[in-house]
């Protein structure tokens, strides 16, 4: 990837990440805390990905605040305008990150396997 692009990508997620905590009040956010971990540009900069992180007390809060921000896509794209100095803004599409989850899925697989296989662990000389 381009240092420009990863510059680019960078400026959004952090000016994204600011909107969604300061300026979406939406009461169906609840108590969910929302961060944006990665946000991906195509090479014309038209599209861009923004992946979310959502912290919820449980699932259907965690949806309903992905659900929020989905909805707000227009007014975050509008707020990017005055704080992003871009000729073309991309439209924004906003993805569940859930890389975090999967890691700690993998940790407690290969912690059972340790458990199960014991003498794995051991190489044959």
């Amino acid at each position: 990837m381009k240092i420009k692009t990863e510059r680019i990508n960078a400026e959004l997620a952090r000016q994204i990440s600011k909107i969604i905590a300061e300026n979406i009040k939406d009461p169906r956010m609840g108590g969910a805390l929302v961060s944006v971990t990665k946000v991906s540009t195509t090479p014309d900069l038209k599209y861009a990905k923004v992946y979310l992180s959502i912290y919820g007390k449980d699932e259907e809060e965690v949806t309903e605040a992905y659900h929020t921000v989905c909805r707000s896509a227009t007014f975050i794209r509008n707020m990017l305008k005055d704080s992003v100095n871009m000729r073309l803004l991309p439209e924004l599409k906003f993805l569940i990150d859930d890389s975090a989850e999967y890691g700690v899925k993998m940790d407690a697989l290969i912690e059972r396997m340790k458990r199960e296989h014991p003498y794995s662990e051991q190489s044959e000389d």
